[in-house]
């Protein structure tokens, strides 16, 4: 069977953005994962704090009205119909942020049943400085992807674009206080690292080592 008789690969974006910045990352690795003949769905995580505590924030309830029109949230039914799924997130002291923990930590059912069991799994994050945690922040989501039994993809530097930005752990962003647009470098980084997901997810099917393609 060739490639073009498989049903295209099927990645989940599930990501946590308060300010934008980490959505530009998920947008961009949406766009080339498309490009590459993959369905996508696009998945932000919701708040689990207060209008009283988010308004708190210059932005924050304002943005997050903005994201949730346009990003339903991630359900299980999302992660079980994808082949590949990518994390995306702000470092938040070294951390992922509280948001996108709370999806995985309900994702126990799938856990027990084995349910994401050989999926293609990888993260991307984005920090306020060059040592905010985004390495220690990608690396950490590796843990749940290991305990859930997906096949965790790095980008290493497989493409010239992983010289030029993020890490070889996966793709990121240094955005400063103003939380400033990812460069065209890291998006270039995003892109690389999600037609890589898609590649190895389609490689995997083709190869029937795909357990939730199979019948």
């Amino acid at each position: 069977m060739s490639q073009s008789d498989l049903d295209p690969a099927r990645v989940l974006i599930a990501f946590y953005s308060r300010s934008g910045s980490v959505e530009a990352l998920a947008v961009g690795a949406a766009d080339a994962a498309r490009a590459a003949g993959a369905e996508v769905r696009l998945r932000r995580a919701r708040e689990v704090v207060d209008a009283d505590a988010m308004a708190k924030v210059d932005g924050w309830a304002e943005n997050a009205a903005r994201q949730n029109a346009l990003y339903p949230e991630p359900t299980h039914e999302d992660a079980e119909w994808a082949d590949a799924i990518l994390f995306g997130t702000p470092c938040y002291f070294g951390a992922m942020a509280t948001e996108l923990k709370a999806f995985l930590d309900r994702l126990g059912p799938q856990w027990k049943r084995g349910a994401l069991s050989g999926k293609v799994g990888g993260a991307f994050a984005v920090a306020s400085w060059p040592h905010g945690g985004s390495e220690v922040v990608t690396l950490s989501l590796y843990a749940p992807m290991a305990h859930l039994g997906m096949v965790i993809l790095p980008p290493g530097y497989t493409d010239e674009a992983m010289l030029e930005a993020g890490s070889p752990y996966g793709a990121s962003a240094i955005v400063g206080a103003e939380n400033a647009d990812p460069r065209p470098e890291d998006l270039d980084a995003i892109r690389h690292q999600s037609r890589r997901t898609v590649a190895i997810a389609q490689a995997l099917i083709a190869a029937g080592e795909m357990p939730c393609r199979r019948k």
